[in-house]
């Protein structure tokens, strides 16, 4: 970015950072007029048939014919008959202006307009619009501007609809897609019959649905779409909507790797593949890019990392034009995400994706959601997996409007998905399309559905498949003969086949490292650089220091911050004594200036949540909040001049979404520094599938790098068994670390895993991050005790050019005579050096810290040990049960390093728990744990 851009990026940069409206809402001039008052007279002379009208807007759903195998069980709606508001005479005249509408916005808002419809027109025209095979759910909106919004499109629009059917193009776009997806899924049950597809049948709907929204979103200028979607019918969307080539998927299914095998990647199954490229529409101005991201088979679990990749991508397209403040069609970008009824109710992290879509730091302008509703999961009926009437009620808790679609009426769901479209077009806010379908094989086709659900499939079993209903209706229409509809399966059959036919000679390519990842390295590669100079000069460190708590004038920070104030400055002038919180300031602050963006989420992620010295204050204070006005500054920000920013999102109580959604975004922009802190190490827990399932293998099944960075606080402090570990041990298990020392370490590990003890080391670590040519995950196990130990600190010098991090760090005193050589990594090694000086062995004991655990450090380790030649006995020291912690991890790697030698482990005993919640025994354990470092001596 110019310089002469940095003042129009600032003001970017306050609504990103500030007033969090990131350009997703339309302009005052905009918002939907309200009534007027000749019609608010009206409603208020005709009150009866207004609570009428407005019951049928809020009950209508109930009695819709939504079901297309009629199986839903529907009482009598007895809130849709009129008689129940006192309005019998169907005959009876009401003037409908602000009741009922029947027109255009322009003319249903003149005041002077009064028109007169009987009460049996009302009826009619009501029920033909929300008890047909579309049922709204919108009357639930707190906004009264939505509410209205959909009125006025339902019902002035149906009249429009009703005289203006569908284009023949249009029709002939829909039986061909439904055709081809049925064509497919044919094909490939008579090829490969004992293949788990997942194909479509009974819900070929869906990609009429998709095509309509991505038409309706390249003609309104969007420049890319991303989604999030699971197995059901993922394969009759990448060959038919967004090209994915038949002979890699034939080549795939017959055992074939869908990446070039010299990668060293080992690729994922069928159903997870992806695809991402450019469509063209009639009507629109350009291209749209369509990426459908790979998903792990854990359902739903890829939602909120769609949601991270769609803000990361409109904040990257913003910021390449940082004149235009609003959201330009330029960097105009819409999540879609797609689920099963069964996983859209059962999995929480639907409900945490949810919760975060209008949140600050977290709206991406709404998300598009398509329920693939099959009334069924896996083969559990639908009274049996949610406990409300729809599985898109849990949308109801953003106040989500809902259509629900049959499924065996393609153009309804045409229209509805492109009226799906303009709400969140114009709102910026999710809406649910939930579409009722069914599965016509179970859940994959070696099932036997019909063992647990007979009627239902009695049902299914006779009945004929969506494409063959349609084709009769356009048949009957006499839009389609049937030589058409066979030239139609015909062709694609036979480029089926010839694709088929190709496989023996197809070799797959790679296209890991394009767009915004060109440049970058792929970390296998003779031209990835592990060791970046991470050093930073002094003037710079300084500058950066002070920039970190520049206080505005007329700011008034809390009493307690001064201290906070003046201690860094202290330490930034003197050049000594950086605590945890600065070094991390400068670390931040040395890469804006280099010109990469940093975003740091989490809850409390702002100040902090550990406090780091007697007065009681947190350690970060990255932001300052106003005592007088709790108006927010980010001194970095303000202060600092330079192209990047940072970004501090305070995050809801969630962790597997926000987890997910800074995965998304680490997808995305190559350029940030994504970082989430969880409040204490353990909490990652609640996110542990987003690390299996995406950080720990992305790059081995999809050739995804990410730089995501995990801060998890450790360490035993008499927390209990919940606040003291950050699960190490589930870390290292899921690292692929070699178990013997081999070239490229860095080129082999899946994620980084480590335990820095001093501030040095984090500072270097981060930089590391973005200084390397390629990404890799970055798990911390952070210091909380350190945060506030003065023992624990680091200097100028120790950040300076020529300094970098160390995998190991040898003892701070010369004693290269010792008896025993303690190895731990940690925060334990502070309380053992404090004992070993009260003990007066300094001499006799070496403390040898392992600062990265993955990938193991055994050249760096042998060279260490090999100093110690008089050594007799060498320990690995933990404050962790031995079942936990680093032991299991590096028990055999440590053999391996000291060739025969035993490797003596000194810690807790196995334990059920990270640490004991009773405070005496932590204390008494520990004491032994320490204790136990100097037996003998």
């Amino acid at each position: 970015m110019q310089r002469s851009s940095t003042k129009a990026f600032r003001g970017l940069t306050r609504r990103l950072y500030h007033d969090e409206s990131f350009g997703y809402r339309k302009p005052k001039e905009f918002v939907f007029p309200d009534y007027t008052p000749a019609q608010l007279k009206n409603r208020a002379e005709n009150a009866a048939l207004l609570r009428y009208v407005d019951s049928v807007r809020l009950h209508g759903h109930r009695a819709a014919r939504i079901d297309p195998l009629d199986l839903i069980q529907r009482d009598e709606v007895a809130a849709l008959d009129p008689r129940r508001y006192g309005l019998v005479d169907d005959q009876k005249k009401y003037n409908v202006n602000g009741i009922v509408w029947t027109g255009s916005v322009q003319t249903t808002h003149r005041e002077d307009m009064d028109e007169f419809w009987t009460l049996g027109q009302v009826t009619d025209h009501l029920r033909k619009i929300y008890t047909s095979s579309i049922a709204y759910e919108y009357m639930h909106s707190p906004s009264k501007t939505e509410r209205l919004w959909f009125s006025h499109a339902l019902e002035s629009r149906h009249i429009a609809s009703t005289l203006t059917p569908l284009p023949t193009a249009s029709k002939e776009r829909i039986h061909s897609l439904l055709a081809r997806s049925e064509v497919l899924d044919n094909f490939l049950q008579l090829k490969f019959p004992n293949l788990k597809r997942y194909g479509l049948e009974g819900g070929e709907s869906m990609l009429p649905a998709l095509d309509s929204l991505f038409s309706a979103a390249a003609r309104a200028g969007l420049s890319s779409i991303i989604i999030g979607m699971p197995h059901r019918g993922r394969l009759n969307l990448l060959t038919d909507l967004l090209q994915y080539s038949p002979t890699a998927l034939f080549h795939k299914i017959k055992g074939g790797a869908e990446i070039p095998e010299d990668l060293g990647a080992e690729g994922d199954v069928l159903s997870h593949l992806a695809a991402s490229p450019s469509l063209h529409y009639d009507g629109a101005s350009g291209s749209i890019q369509v990426s459908l991201l790979p998903n792990p088979s854990h359902l739903e679990a890829v939602n909120p990392v769609a949601m991270g990749k769609t803000r990361a991508k409109q904040y990257a397209l913003l910021k390449t034009s940082p004149d235009d403040c609003n959201l330009g069609d330029k960097a105009r970008v819409m999540c879609v995400q797609l689920h099963g009824d069964a996983s859209f109710t059962g999995q929480g992290i639907v409900m945490e994706g949810m919760g975060l879509s209008n949140l600050p730091h977290y709206t991406s302008g709404g998300s598009v959601h398509l329920v693939v509703d099959n009334n069924i999961g896996y083969t559990t009926p639908a009274t049996g997996a949610r406990s409300s009437m729809y599985c898109s009620d849990v949308g109801k808790m953003i106040g989500a409007p809902v259509l629900h679609c049959n499924g065996d009426h393609p153009e309804d769901v045409v229209r509805a998905m492109e009226l799906a479209f303009q709400y969140r077009d114009y709102f910026r806010k999710d809406i649910i399309v939930d579409l009722l379908v069914y599965r016509r094989w179970g859940h994959n086709e070696l099932d036997l559905p019909n063992l647990t659900s007979p009627l239902m499939y009695e049902k299914i079993s006779s009945r004929r498949s969506v494409p063959q209903l349609y084709e009769e209706r356009l048949m009957a229409e006499g839009v389609l003969d049937p030589s058409k509809i066979a030239d139609v399966r015909n062709s694609y059959k036979a480029e089926l086949d010839d694709a088929l036919v190709k496989v023996s000679s197809y070799a797959p390519a790679a296209s890991m490292l394009q767009k915004q990842w060109a440049g970058m390295a792929w970390p296998a590669s003779s031209a990835a650089e592990p060791y970046p100079d991470t050093g930073v000069s002094e003037n710079t460190l300084k500058a950066i220091g002070k920039a970190s708590v520049a206080i505005p004038n007329g700011f008034e920070i809390h009493s307690k911050l001064q201290r906070h104030v003046k201690n860094r400055l202290s330490s930034i002038e003197s050049g000594t004594g950086l605590d945890w919180s600065t070094a991390e300031a400068l670390a931040f602050g040395s890469l804006m200036l280099e010109g990469h963006d940093i975003r740091i989420s989490g809850q409390d992620v702002g100040r902090g949540t550990f406090r780091h010295d007697r007065f009681h204050c947190f350690q970060r204070h990255a932001m300052l909040v106003n005592q007088k006005t709790e108006g927010v500054v980010v001194p970095l920000n303000e202060t600092l001049d330079s192209s990047g920013k940072l970004e501090l999102a305070n995050s809801s109580l969630s962790e597997m979404a926000v987890l997910g959604f800074e995965y998304g975004a680490s997808w995305e922009r190559p350029n940030l520094l994504p970082i989430w802190e969880a409040q204490f190490g353990d909490f990652f827990n609640g996110a542990q599938i987003i690390i299996d399932t995406f950080i720990s293998s992305s790059e081995t099944k999809w050739l995804k790098q990410s730089g995501i960075v995990m801060l998890l606080p450790h360490g035993l402090d008499g927390a209990g068994p919940e606040h003291s570990s950050s699960r190490i041990e589930r870390m290292l298990q899921l690292t692929n670390d070699r178990f013997e020392e081999g070239e490229h370490r860095f080129h082999n590990i899946n994620m980084h895993v480590v335990f820095p003890t001093t501030p040095a080391q984090y500072f270097h670590l981060l930089r590391r991050q973005m200084k390397r040519n390629f990404r890799k995950p970055l798990i911390v196990a952070g210091p909380k005790a350190l945060l506030r130990l003065s023992a624990a600190s680091s200097s100028l010098r120790d950040l300076e050019p020529g300094t970098s991090f160390q995998p190991v760090l040898r003892d701070t005193v010369d004693n290269k005579s010792a008896k025993r050589v303690i190895l731990m990594t940690g925060k334990i090694y502070y309380e053992l050096l404090k004992e070993r000086q009260a003990r007066s062995l300094d001499d006799s004991v070496a403390l040898i810290r392992v600062e990265e655990l993955a990938p193991f450090p055994f050249s760096e380790l042998r060279e260490v040990l090999g100093e110690y030649t008089q050594a007799e006995d060498i320990f690995w020291l933990q404050e962790e049960p031995r079942n936990q912690g680093a032991w299991p991890h590096v028990a055999e790697r440590l053999a391996s390093v000291v060739k025969g030698r035993p490797v003596v482990y000194k810690g807790r005993k196995e334990s059920a728990l990270p640490a004991p919640g009773i405070g005496k025994l932590y204390g008494v354990q520990q004491k032994a744990v320490i204790g136990s470092a100097f037996e003998g001596l």
